[in-house]
């Protein structure tokens, strides 16, 4: 996925500083550009920048147009998002992970209502599909940015699993690497005697088996190692048997 290929489109927001809290909150996920259904001098310019804070930038650049057919012409695929459902809404109302995962491909657009109404069903028929988010019930209604935000990060997010990165800022080890830390826990864990050598397979399952689910990193296994193996000094040194192969 390319993020460039992403492009936010706002119909008739209504205020400047929910603009600018979009602009934001596409900034957070390295989506730039915004095109807008309305007029430029409808909006104070100063209540965006407010709002944007560094990201005054995607406002400043944004392209305005009539309607959301020529806001999307040069795209290959527009969603228009909707909390309601209904016979004249889309007939698969995607979730925002779903959406995501088909967005890979050609200029993409994503289409969010004016803050009061949303998005028409004629707006919606502008759209080639839909997306909803999923709210509670009692209290549907997101803020036009949190949407946006919402929107955002899930594309973020497929964009950084498709490029092989993790959000969490590392990559888990591998189940060989993983092994050598599962070694290193019972070989010293044997060296102290905590349990008879026929059990070694079954304690080296189960450390493999909790670790793995753990997803530890290099640096926490290489921690993991250094604790056992001081232990095993510390009980050496101690005066424990090292030695029982009971």
């Amino acid at each position: 996925m390319n993020l460039e290929n992403i492009v936010i489109v706002l119909d008739h927001p209504d205020e400047a500083r929910n603009i600018g809290a979009a602009c934001r909150a596409m900034a957070n996920n390295d989506i730039k550009e915004l095109r807008i259904v309305g007029k430029r001098e409808d909006y104070d310019v100063e209540k965006v920048h407010v709002l944007a804070i560094h990201a005054a930038y995607i406002f400043d650049k944004a392209k305005f147009y009539e309607d959301i057919n020529a806001a999307t012409a040069d795209c290959s695929l527009s969603a228009g998002t909707t909390r309601r459902r209904g016979k004249n809404r889309k007939g698969k109302l995607l979730l925002p992970e779903e959406f995501a995962e088909i967005a890979e491909s050609g200029k993409v657009a994503i289409i969010f209502g004016n803050e009061r109404t949303g998005l028409t069903d004629e707006q919606l028929d502008m759209c080639t599909l839909g997306v909803a988010i999923p709210s509670s019930k009692e209290f549907g209604s997101l803020n036009l940015s949190h949407a946006v935000q919402i929107i955002c990060y899930h594309l973020f997010r497929q964009n950084m699993k498709a490029s092989g990165k993790t959000d969490a800022g590392y990559t888990p080890l591998s189940l060989s690497r993983l092994d050598k830390t599962v070694a290193n826990i019972t070989d010293n864990l044997q060296k102290i005697g905590f349990f008879k050598l026929a059990g070694r397979p079954d304690m080296e399952r189960f450390w493999r088996s909790l670790l793995a689910r753990a997803a530890l990193s290099e640096s926490e296994a290489q921690y993991i190692e250094k604790t056992f193996t001081k232990m095993a000094g510390l009980a050496a040194r101690n005066g424990v048997n090292t030695n029982s192969q009971e």
